[in-house]
């Protein structure tokens, strides 16, 4: 039987932070929201030291591609309605193992 993942990553602009302060709050908050309601694997992933933009990674497992996929995308189109920050970019890849 087969193994899919699906990983991505999200870029964000965080227009109104001035200090990293402001940006942990705001990526705790986008981070707890979406393994809340998606039950994946997320962390901050890149420029930690930015205060104005973040990069977050995901990660999920399952048997289904295509399951995998539309968990992914509505977990994308989810993290943009938050509202919280602007997505500015996003990648995502399905491995079959």
């Amino acid at each position: 039987m087969p193994m899919v993942t699906g990983v991505g990553h999200m870029v964000f602009r965080l227009h109104q932070c001035h200090s990293l302060k402001e940006k942990r709050k705001i990526v705790k908050a986008i981070i707890a929201r979406i393994r809340n309601h998606f039950n994946a694997s997320v962390a901050e992933v890149a420029d930690n030291d930015i205060y104005q933009r973040a990069v977050i990674g995901v990660s999920l497992v399952g048997k289904d591609s295509r399951l995998v996929n539309s968990k992914l995308d509505k977990l994308f189109n989810f993290a943009e309605d938050l509202g919280l920050a602007e997505m500015i970019d996003s990648q995502l890849e399905i491995i079959t193992f």
